[in-house]
């Protein structure tokens, strides 16, 4: 009778490895489960993650193909990935970002305004959505 191993999806052991050495083994995960990668962190200079002898560098995106929808075609500020709205000023802005309000290219006439701030707008906030909808209805009557 052998030992049976078992593993968790907070093991530090490297499963192929426990692979190549074991007839049988138990997880307490799913191996083909998709990763979240969200969770991941952001490293800026991809050489350090290579450099990284601790462990801490498991996934290192070295090239992407095509386009990003929120990168190369005109988008939301509050979907901005040059600019992530929960990381940096909400009134830095890229060249394709428009206004969520004004659906205007950004910045917009109210974009940095002491009462209106449309740089802060989001989908996710109920008032913004509100005054955007005005604007469209208020627009749309006048023409």
């Amino acid at each position: 009778m052998r030992p049976m191993l078992c593993l968790n999806s907070k093991s530090s052991v490297d499963i192929k490895s426990i692979e190549e050495v074991e007839d049988c083994f138990i997880l307490d995960f799913d191996p083909f489960e998709s990763i979240d990668l969200t969770k991941l962190s952001l490293n800026i200079n991809p050489s350090d993650a290579f450099a990284a002898s601790d462990g801490t560098s498991d996934l290192c995106v070295i090239a992407e193909k095509g386009q990003v929808a929120c990168r190369d075609y005109l988008h939301s500020r509050h979907l901005c990935v040059d600019f992530p709205f929960e990381t940096t000023p909400h009134e830095n802005n890229c060249k394709l970002c428009f206004c969520y309000v004004c659906d205007s290219a950004t910045p917009c006439k109210y974009w940095k305004n002491l009462q209106l701030t449309h740089c802060n707008a989001s989908k996710h906030v109920g008032d913004w959505t509100y005054q955007r909808k005005l604007r469209k209805h208020t627009s749309a009557e006048f023409k």
